[in-house]
């Protein structure tokens, strides 16, 4: 249950579900490395406490409900979480709480973790969480770091962690560029199937390759090939609804021949009737167990990267961006990411640039960009094309015509840089490689840890300019270094902010979190909304779609109270919270700043 950091073999994907694969062993030991060289928290501490309960049911109650899991799904499956908590690193990550704690680390755990290993088991454990009234919290992998990671919303629910034993590729469809995978596949695992058998197909990855495919699918995730809107790629999904009873999408609804499944599951999303597939995303509404994707057939690319010089040119390159996107000629959503960034992912510390407290200034991120490839420059834009080579060629110098309008832009391509430069990375991960480069951010502070703040906005310059400002001066005032990184699409973009934090440090947690409620609330006033976010805040984000007096949140709630009469499944994942706890103090607002302690709280 617990992570391991110990010094020595990390864990191969040959070993482990969720381990690292072999090409990427030696990147694995030297990131490792790194992030353990600059930490100064103990890898664990004794518990303050005994087991943190499920809310309303006693120890008695708590030690018969877990001998009777026991019985159902297997003694050595259902763990008790009693021990010390280990923050661990992303290979080896907890399942029991929050490697990246924001509150208290002992707040945000679990009671126990229960391992089924099939869909039945899965039903096994529903049933059992309704007769004892114990909430469950279902995890693919863990790794949804910045988000949450593996801990439950609800403190000493029962973490149902699906992908020790629930990680089979179940099936790859080569004429059909088709897949369908569990929910402890990652996505170097389901790389590693692909190329051990030899198909042109590729995968679609987000920065980071250990994460599980199904689970970020889920939580709408998003990758960089043409295929990068992972859940709309998905194909049909299979899934135990709060009940136990079992459910399947899409065209997996009608009975293959002869008891096989549909032969079409996997090549037509919807089927007839309602498609029901997107209230199983971002909810509490069902715990999804097979899932069918569409892969992307391998052709030939390029990635390449642009400098921009000024930082006010940001609203022009936004608005260059737009019509290119909107027109297709851009190949996948381009990231367009502040030179700071260049910084981070080499993995040094932020004491390499910058002494005492406070943030980085920008002349001092002005002298190291001038050492670095790429040189002094304000804005970095990152793009694959794809197609043959004459195609590639053609749609490069559009592209490079309409940036070249930006005085002073410059252009690279791989081979004009080093080795080590980060757009090799980005050409793997277009490509569909998954790798773990993004990991030396975290060497930024030491106990590197993040908060992402990920909201929406349209692609026009003045709303990017718009939230933008918002952004740095809410960085400003609380003395954050900003990272931003902007997914730009033909008619949104995703402005994603790593917010990075010292876990070892009470302050620069409390200043992370007013940061946030801040950003949130300032952004929704503009109509910028958060697409995803931590689970701690989701009540509050939840609470700005509040159109029509909160007529979705109670469009959702009702859903909820009928599937989940008892209550059991996730309560208060993305806000929602069923009936049985609605509205007695565990919602988390923008005056929730102090988090030290996750519970009921009344309210005057």
């Amino acid at each position: 249950m617990a992570a391991q950091t110990a010094p020595g073999k990390i864990p191969s994907l040959e070993e482990t579900h969720s381990g690292a694969p072999t090409r990427l062993s030696q990147e694995a030991q030297d990131a490792r490395a790194r992030l353990l060289s600059n930490r100064t928290l103990p890898v664990s501490r004794p518990r303050k406490s005994g087991v943190r309960l499920p809310p309303d049911v006693s120890l008695e109650e708590f030690e018969k409900a877990v001998k009777e899991l026991r019985a159902a799904i297997g003694d050595a499956n259902v763990e008790v979480n009693d021990k010390p908590l280990v923050d661990g690193w992303y290979i080896e990550h907890p399942n029991t709480h929050d490697a990246f704690h924001i509150s208290e680390q002992e707040e945000l755990v679990s009671s126990a973790t229960a391992y089924p290993g099939s869909t039945e088991e899965v039903q096994a454990t529903v049933r059992w969480a309704n007769k004892f009234k114990i909430p469950i919290y279902p995890i693919s992998i863990g790794r949804n770091l910045g988000y949450g990671g593996a801990a439950p919303r609800m403190p000493g629910a029962v973490v149902l962690d699906l992908g020790r034993r629930m990680h089979r590729v179940l099936d790859i469809d080569g004429e059909n560029a088709s897949c369908v995978v569990e929910p402890g596949v990652t996505y170097f695992a389901l790389y590693e199937e692909i190329q051990s058998r030899k198909l042109p197909l590729w995968i679609d990855t987000p920065d980071l390759g250990g994460g599980s495919v199904l689970g970020n699918a889920i939580d709408r995730g998003v990758g960089y090939t043409p295929y990068g809107d992972h859940f709309a790629n998905h194909c049909g999904m299979e899934l135990v609804l709060p009940s136990g009873e079992l459910l399947r999408t899409g065209m997996g609804a009608m009975p293959g021949p002869n008891g096989a499944d549909n032969p079409t599951w996997q090549s037509f999303q919807h089927a007839f009737g309602p498609a029901v597939d997107g209230i199983f995303s971002q909810s509490n509404f069902g715990i999804v167990t097979k899932m069918g994707f569409h892969l992307m057939p391998a052709t030939g690319h390029q990635s390449y990267c642009f400098t921009f010089p000024r930082d006010g040119d940001f609203g022009r390159i936004v608005d260059l961006i737009r019509p290119l996107a909107q027109q297709r000629v851009l190949g996948n959503v381009p990231q367009l990411r502040h030179v700071v960034q260049e910084l981070a992912v080499t993995g040094r510390r932020k004491t390499d640039y910058h002494a005492g407290p406070g943030q980085v200034t920008r002349e001092e991120v002005r002298a190291a960009a001038e050492k670095m490839p790429l040189g002094d420059c304000a804005w970095v834009f990152y793009g694959t094309q794809y197609g043959p080579p004459e195609s590639i060629a053609a749609q490069l110098e559009v592209i490079k015509r309409e940036f070249g309008k930006i005085q002073g832009s410059r252009f690279f391509l791989p081979a004009d840089l080093p080795a080590d430069h980060y757009l090799h990375d980005r050409a793997l991960v277009c490509s569909g490689v998954p790798v773990l480069r993004e990991l030396h951010w975290l060497n930024w502070l030491p106990n590197g840890a993040h908060l992402f703040f990920s909201p929406i906005a349209p692609t026009r310059g003045r709303d990017a300019r718009t939230i933008h400002e918002i952004i740095v001066a809410a960085h400003k005032r609380h003395g954050f270094d900003l990272f931003p990184t902007l997914c730009v699409a033909g008619r949104e973009i995703h402005y994603i902010t790593n917010i990075i934090y010292d876990r070892a440090d009470a302050d620069s947690k409390n200043r992370a979190i007013r940061l946030m409620r801040e950003m949130i609330d300032e952004c929704a006033a503009k109509g910028f909304g958060e697409y995803r976010t931590h689970l701690l805040f989701a009540d509050q984000v939840a609470g700005t779609y509040n159109w029509n007096n909160s007529a979705l949140m109670r469009f959702n709630e009702k859903i909820k109270d009928v599937l989940d009469p008892n209550g059991i499944l996730a309560p208060g994942r993305n806000g929602i919270w069923p009936k049985r706890f609605r509205g007695k103090g565990w919602e988390l607002k923008v005056d929730d700043v102090d988090l030290t302690s996750i519970g009921p709280r009344s309210r005057l």
